[in-house]
């Protein structure tokens, strides 16, 4: 059947980046659709909640209140990312010191992501916008 094994390989290589790359495109699809449906249909529940009116208009209230949520999230994301890029620092300065001995310059690599995760911290809870509620 096939006379090079290099040949198999190659085949296999070949089927198996084709089915990753139309698994990444059909998944991204996916997902651009579900965030449509999902803009629609929060489009059309802030046109009803707009159209009952009052003296207070429960609709700005609505998207104070989701401005708010999603800032209080990306504040928390910001938080968590400096705390992992800390972790990571800590853990690679052991590491790369240990696999070349002898040469605290190979360690010190670790200081990079220690120092952009104290950056993150210093900015999430110094510099950060604070939320008006």
């Amino acid at each position: 059947m096939i006379d090079y094994p290099g040949v198999a390989v190659f085949v296999f290589l070949a089927i198996g980046a084709i089915a990753l790359f139309t698994f990444l495109s059909v998944a991204t699809w996916a997902g651009t659709r579900q965030a449509e449906r999902e803009a629609y249909y929060k489009a059309d529940m802030m046109k009803k909640i707009a159209e009952l009116g009052g003296d207070r208009n429960p609709a700005l209230e609505y998207l104070r209140e989701q401005e708010r949520i999603k800032a209080a999230k990306q504040l928390g994301g910001i938080k968590l990312g400096g705390l992992i890029n800390i972790a990571v620092g800590i853990a690679l300065i052991p590491c790369l010191s240990w696999i070349v001995p002898r040469r605290f310059a190979v360690g010190a690599v670790g200081l990079i992501p220690l120092f952009i995760g104290v950056a993150m911290l210093v900015y999430a809870f110094w510099f950060a916008p604070k939320s008006e509620a």
